[in-house]
């Protein structure tokens, strides 16, 4: 075990190694604040040629500043490496890690930037690969003040590897409103995926618990940090599975520093109909097949048409004629390139123009562009165009899919069975494009139709997180974001609770456009006790039976408590009372349809409670939380009422066995199961 300071008592003594800690902290707090001041005092009046770069450039000011605050409950640094040699050739092979930069007045580091190079050797640093560090030191802190010291000397190899009680007591402490950062914890196995590349796309299979999720919102930090620039021309965005998860996560990024990362939910992303409808299982299921993909292909493509007359131009006094057997050829060679609709349809009346120059040029003129953009716009050209290739509607052109037997049997020919098509139509067409109740499922098929019309701009970087859930067309509504950009992916399959759950992570990213992306395996858990992922992991043969059981690091076995009883809602409740008289969050979970009776038994039984996400600005610490929006949160002791309930809320057993394990392992302290009906086989 590495040697553990406690703070001492008593006055402020130089000689004491945490006195002088705490010293260097108070003196960074202080570099910090004139770091501040300094940007704050900037006088930008002259040095802008017009208003809106004064405005550009007092945004990034703001930004800085904010990127600048010094957040009192928290150290500036929460460790330090003592290096056998200084790695830049300075004078002072010592660096304090933290959660940003800080500099004195002279510009040497006070504080270093935990994803800085430098800094790696703290979270990969071993006494078998030291990486020239002589000592680790890792931080207890409480309330912003630096409490306690564990020093870690890795120039022994013979000592062998030795575990931190710091490190154990930080990954243990009781977790209470929004997700908090990781940067203190990261693992070895964790700091790899975080600090690969920007031009790869990793793929995170983590059980419960293994923090899959703060890895890929470290990731974001890091490459934020290593391509700033190229990022912040091309943009990054986080994609969660709800908003409540987003409420939950959203102070993560801010609290490392980054504050112009975007958040949004698949349906955020496919939003340009509203949404009123809800479709039945297996026709959701069919929506979300890539096969789609092909079918409204098919349909846009449908509206091109050959032409049948000639075109004649007038310039001036001169007639040119284009025969129709040119004009199909041009269409013919627009059409096999493959290039999305909308494009081609632009570059038709240009290729028109161009074949009238040809024939320009052969009488003898010497046009230039300007003549053939004149042509272009013409409007015998621009009649031709409309009449060869329409201006199509993504949400007509789905809706008459959906709507038209016809249109959709023309299409969906060889992809789609007659079967699949009668499922896939609506039985009650709506009488217009206002009256149509788009379900989410349409709003994705709007979305590809949308790209195939004219091209998804792209981001540098895209965090997807819970994937296991998303449909084949839903992977590709995601991929499209980052066609040119990269990926992280995030998800696990044992927890795939929806009818098009992803089966296999190759399948998954092959949808997604990324077939060569990098998956790694997170099985060691640093959450749920091992009691209790050890309890939930029965399920595993029957929901994932490929996937490894996880461990966990908690040397804190866990609170495992299973109540049977007759009177399920007062048991309930009193489980609550207990858990509460215990540090940290409670999270009853249920399932949605108990949600409604629970919380009005709360209220009558004076339990204040929150719903999901509101952890974030309520000081109570009950949340009441349906099962279905459950996954990715966590709390200290989890209540979890009538298992059965959530597995027959499920259209069928498997769905409701991974709803189940979901549920179970939210916690991070103690589960306490309240039942009256049998449990599931694998429990009893």
């Amino acid at each position: 075990m590495p040697a553990h300071h406690p703070s001492p008592t008593g006055p402020t003594d130089p000689d004491n190694p945490l006195h002088r800690e705490q010293a260097h902290l108070a003196r960074s707090r202080a570099a910090l604040r004139a770091m501040r001041a300094d940007i704050e005092s900037l006088d930008i009046a002259d040095v802008t040629a017009n208003w809106v770069n004064t405005a550009v450039l007092q945004s990034q000011i703001d930004g800085r500043i904010k990127a600048l605050a010094d957040h009192a409950d928290t150290p500036l640094f929460f460790g330090r490496l003592d290096y056998l040699h200084a790695p830049d050739d300075g004078d002072e092979p010592r660096y304090y890690i933290g959660r940003r930069h800080v500099h004195d007045a002279d510009g040497d580091p006070m504080v270093v930037d935990w994803r800085a190079p430098v800094s790696q050797p703290f979270y990969r640093a071993s006494r078998k690969e030291p990486m020239d560090v002589a000592l680790r030191r890792r931080f207890g802190s409480t309330g912003g003040e630096l409490t306690a010291y564990e020093d870690e000397n890795l120039t022994d190899p013979a000592a062998g590897e030795t575990k931190s009680r710091l490190l154990q007591t930080e990954i243990e402490r009781p977790r209470v409103g929004p997700m908090r950062d990781i940067v203190a914890t990261i693992q070895p196995e964790q700091d790899e995926i975080v600090r690969a590349g920007l031009t790869g796309t990793v793929c995170v299979q983590g059980a419960p618990g293994t923090g899959k999720t703060a890895v890929g919102l470290h990731r974001v930090a890091y490459l934020l940090y290593a391509h700033r620039d190229r990022l912040a021309r091309t943009g990054t965005l986080v994609i969660g599975p709800n908003r409540s998860f987003l409420r939950y996560i959203e102070q993560v990024l801010p609290a490392l520093g980054e504050l112009e990362v975007g958040q949004a939910t698949v349906e955020d992303l496919v939003a340009y109909v509203e949404v009123r409808g809800v479709d039945p299982a297996g026709r959701a299921r069919l929506k979300g097949d890539a096969r789609l993909a092909e079918v409204l292909r098919r349909a846009i493509r449908s509206g091109v048409t050959m032409p049948a007359e000639p075109l004649v131009v007038v310039r001036g006094s001169r007639r040119w004629r284009v025969p129709a057997h040119e004009l199909a050829e041009i269409v013919r060679e627009l059409l096999d390139r493959g290039i999305r609709y909308g494009a081609a349809r632009e570059a038709l009346p240009q290729r028109i123009a161009h074949t009238v120059l040809v024939r320009m040029e052969s009488a003898g003129e010497a046009p230039d562009d300007r003549v053939q953009d004149a042509v272009a716009r013409d409007g015998a050209v621009r009649a031709a165009v409309k009449a060869i290739w329409p201006p199509v509607d993504p949400a007509r052109l789905v809706l008459r899919l959906l709507a038209d037997p016809g249109f959709l049997a023309e299409h969906a020919a060889g992809v789609l069975s007659p079967a699949e098509q009668d499922t896939l139509r609506w039985e009650k067409p709506p009488r217009s494009i206002r009256a149509a109740k788009w379900s989410p499922a349409d709003a994705v098929l709007i979305d590809e139709a949308r790209d195939l019309i004219q091209r998804t701009p792209s981001l540098g970087h895209v965090v997807l997180d819970e994937a296991q859930d998303l449909s084949p067309m839903q992977y590709r509504a995601v991929g499209r974001r980052c066609t040119t950009g990269s990926a992280t992916i995030l998800g696990d399959l044992a927890q795939g609770t929806t009818p098009w759950s992803t089966r296999s992570w190759p399948e998954a990213l092959t949808h997604l456009g990324k077939p060569e992306a990098r998956i790694e395996e997170l099985t060691e858990g640093f959450r749920v006790p091992r009691d209790v992922i050890a309890y939930a992991s029965r399920l595993l043969p029957e929901i994932a039976p490929g996937l490894a059981e996880a461990t966990s690091v908690r040397e804190a076995a866990g609170s495992l408590l299973i109540h049977r009883t007759e009177d399920l809602e007062g048991t309930v409740l009193e489980s609550c009372r207990e858990t509460l008289a215990h540090e940290g969050s409670v999270g009853l979970i249920a399932a949605d349809h108990r949600v409604p009776a629970l919380s009005s038994a709360l209220s009558a039984a004076g339990l204040p409670h929150l719903t999901p996400g509101e952890e974030t600005t309520a000081d109570a610490r009950l949340t009441l939380v349906p099962a279905s929006l459950a996954k990715g949160l966590e709390y200290d002791h989890v209540v979890l009422d009538e298992p059965s309930a959530i597995v027959a809320a499920e259209p069928d057993t498997r769905t409701g066995l991974r709803r189940l394990y979901v549920a179970l392992t939210r916690a991070v302290s103690g589960l306490t199961v309240v039942h009256t009906e049998d449990l599931p086989r694998a429990l009893a």
